[in-house]
């Protein structure tokens, strides 16, 4: 804890020229480091490519055996290094030097080869390791993490990243679900009937397409009411003598098919009601079960 504050309290005008360089880049982050901050950066670049940043983690040991060829003028280096002298980085630093590729260090010794090397250093405050004896990498890898993190937040709030955003890169998975629009998962085989229709015809669109409803519009193509099982229970009596407008719920609950599938859920289940229908300028475009987000895994 003593490490993340100090690291917070540390980060001032280098953190913002380091958000600055990368926002400049026209190619990618390229993410280096040997042993634990080989690890780190691997996380570090991951979370950059997930929130808008192309990146990607170069191995520097396999970086001295032809895959410095990944690494172009038109990228950025962020290299890790607690100490800033492995030995591994060597050739990954020269070569950022040679095709004058620019180059963020971040280690714990202002004046290691690292640090000296590099257009941008970004010191890791002193504070000893979390093991007790100072020699596993625990507190300055939590550190390197933490920085990694607070440029990639920075580097999202700079370029506006929505969620949607975010979805475009996280498809898979709870967070890609969480992310889905009610337009991902609506159905566009409405049941739907004319407002003046009978309610034999109600009833047959209702049994046929198995949403146990069925919207009901005007002349003009306009969602003006719904009829669900407890309308049909309420006017039993005499119900086939009925027109569609009679026994509908007038100005039904609908969404926009932009909104986040979650945000339907939610109503759907604040109201106890099973079906949304998706209204885009007052015309249904779709219409959403809740069975749909339980098979998006949004439950």
């Amino acid at each position: 804890m003593a490490g993340l504050q100090a690291l917070s309290g540390g980060l001032g005008d280098e953190f913002s020229r380091a958000v600055e360089m990368i926002l400049a880049v026209r190619g990618r982050v390229i993410v280096s480091g040997m042993g634990k901050s080989g690890h780190v950066g691997r996380k570090i670049a991951a979370t950059l490519a997930s929130t808008g940043t192309p990146a990607q983690f170069v191995h520097p040991a396999e970086a001295s055996h032809g895959d410095l060829g990944m690494v172009t003028q038109a990228d950025l280096a962020l290299v890790l290094s607690n100490s800033g002298e492995t030995p591994e980085l060597a050739d990954l630093i020269a070569h950022t030097r040679r095709f004058r590729i620019p180059l963020i260090g971040v280690a714990a010794r202002p004046q290691s080869t690292l640090m000296r090397q590099a257009d941008l250093a970004l010191v890791l405050p002193a504070a000893p390791e979390a093991c007790g004896n100072g020699i596993v990498p625990t507190t300055s890898t939590t550190m390197t993490l933490a920085l990694g993190d607070a440029l990639a937040i920075a580097l999202m709030e700079h370029r506006q990243f929505t969620p949607e955003h975010f979805r475009t890169f996280h498809p898979g998975g709870k967070l890609g679900a969480r992310l889905a629009k009610v337009g991902d998962l609506m159905h566009r085989d409405m049941p739907l009937v004319a407002a003046d229709a009978p309610m034999s015809e109600a009833l047959l669109v209702i049994s046929q397409k198995g949403y146990g409803v069925t919207g009901v519009i005007d002349g003009a193509g306009g969602l003006v009411g719904i009829i669900t099982d407890g309308d049909l229970r309420r006017h039993m009596e005499g119900l086939l003598d009925h027109r569609a407008a009679e026994v509908m719920t007038r100005a039904p609950r609908t969404i926009d098919p932009g909104a986040l599938a979650e945000a339907a859920l939610a109503q759907m289940q604040e109201r106890k009601i099973t079906c949304l229908f998706a209204v885009e300028d007052g015309r249904p475009s779709g219409i959403l079960h809740i069975h749909d987000c339980l098979r998006a895994g949004l439950f």
